[in-house]
C-alpha cells in the first residue's frame, strides 16, 4: 500500500481481501450485489439505448434463416471454384508404368513379360513424346515404364536363350 487515503490503492485496485473473511450475505429477492466494473443494464421495462435486447436480433432478420445468394447468380456445383486441369492425358504414362512392371514377373510365365515389355517401351515412348509437347505432366511413370519394360524384355530374352542352351543336347559319348 502507498501513503494516502487508508484501504484504497493509488492506482486504482481493491486492497487484497482475506478469502477467509465472512462474506456479505445474499439477499433474498435474488438481488445481486451491484458489480461497479460491469456494463449498465436497462431498468426493467425499458429497451437499452441500441433499440434491441441484449442477446438478440433484430425482428427483420430470422437467426434461422438461409442466406439467399445475391440476384443474378446461378447454381453452384461442388468444387465449382477450383480449376480443373485442362489437356492434360496422363494415362498413356500410367498404362506404361503399369506394363513395365508387371513385364518382370511375367517373364517367367510362359515368356509373357517379352510382349508386355515390349508393350510398356511403346506406350512409355508414347508418353514421352505427350510430356516433350506439354499435354502431360507425369514423365517419372513414362520413364518408369520405359525402363521396365526395357528390363522386362531383357530379361524375357536372356531366358529365352537359356532354355535353348539348356535343351540342347551335348553330345557325352564318343
Amino acid at each position: 500500500m502507498q501513503p494516502g487515503n487508508p484501504g484504497q490503492d493509488p492506482y486504482g485496485q481493491q486492497p487484497n481481501q482475506d478469502p477467509t473473511a465472512p462474506q456479505p450475505p445474499a439477499s433474498p429477492y435474488g438481488q445481486q450485489p451491484h458489480d461497479p466494473y460491469a456494463a449498465p443494464q436497462a431498468p426493467y421495462g425499458q429497451q437499452p439505448t441500441s433499440g434491441q435486447p441484449y442477446g438478440q436480433q433484430p425482428p427483420q432478420q430470422d437467426p434461422y434463416a438461409q442466406q439467399q445468394p445475391p440476384y443474378g447468380s446461378g447454381p453452384t456445383y461442388p468444387n465449382a471454384g477450383y480449376p480443373q486441369a485442362q489437356g492434360q492425358n496422363n494415362t498413356l504414362g500410367l498404362v506404361s508404368m503399369i506394363l513395365g512392371i508387371a513385364s518382370i514377373p511375367l517373364v517367367c510365365c510362359l515368356y509373357l513379360g517379352i510382349p508386355v515389355g515390349i508393350a510398356g517401351i511403346v506406350t512409355g515412348y508414347l508418353a514421352k513424346q505427350k510430356v516433350a509437347q506439354g499435354q502431360a505432366n507425369n514423365a517419372g511413370q513414362a520413364k518408369a515404364g520405359l525402363i521396365c519394360g526395357a528390363v522386362g524384355v531383357g530379361l524375357g530374352i536372356l531366358l529365352l536363350i537359356l532354355s535353348v542352351v539348356a535343351q540342347v543336347n551335348l553330345p557325352t559319348q564318343p
